[in-house]
């Protein structure tokens, strides 16, 4: 059986899309290849293109804040994007790239089978939901029908940018430790739409 290791090696040289030519080096993901908890944001941005890992600037230092407010590490969570390269001038991924890009993350979630995925803003929580949804309208709600549960919070560089933005995502990851708290049973088969939809 492929490990992430191997996935990553296979896919390091990916050119299915142009952002291939300017990017430093795929951005594949970091942490536990068994974690519960997986987060998944949108892009890789400047630093983390030069580093290779997701989360490593400002926003990074949030998540990993907000990670040890609730009794982890980055070390036993799983991070990824949707976009394993960077954009220009980070702006949003067209939704070619994210196309492109998507069968390598539904590759890794098979491989790491977490119990809950938190997207972190509105393009990750859009292409995990299959909906067109506003981050402020789903936050801090659990929505299931995978092997998997989804928790859309805010991503940590809209908190940064918004301090009102902060509390909710703080509200957000206590309601994360709570659910993780009770243990999670794995999500009923059909989605769980809870009236949003």
């Amino acid at each position: 059986m492929e490990t992430l290791r191997e996935f990553y090696e296979r896919i390091k040289d990916c050119r299915k899309c142009p952002l291939a030519k300017g990017r430093t080096q795929v951005v594949f993901g970091v942490g536990s290849e068994n974690a519960d908890l997986m987060f998944i944001g949108e892009a890789p941005g400047y630093y983390e293109d030069q580093q290779g890992e997701p989360f490593v600037g400002a926003a990074g230092q949030l998540l990993d804040k907000l990670l040890a407010s609730i009794g982890l590490t980055r070390n036993e969570v799983y991070i990824a994007n949707i976009i394993k390269c960077r954009p220009p001038q980070n702006r949003d991924p067209l939704p070619e790239e994210v196309e492109a890009c998507k069968p390598y993350l539904y590759k890794q979630i098979e491989m790491i089978a977490p119990k809950i995925i938190c997207t972190l803003g509105n393009h990750a929580t859009r292409v995990l939901l299959n909906k067109n949804v506003s981050i402020s309208r789903v936050h801090g709600r659990k929505f299931g029908g995978n092997n998997y549960y989804i928790f859309p919070i805010y991503h940590p560089a809209a908190a940064l940018h918004m301090r009102t933005n902060l509390s909710a995502l703080e509200e957000d990851f206590l309601k994360l430790k709570e659910f993780l708290a009770r243990g999670v049973e794995p999500p009923p088969k059909e989605p769980e739409q809870m009236g949003l939809f």
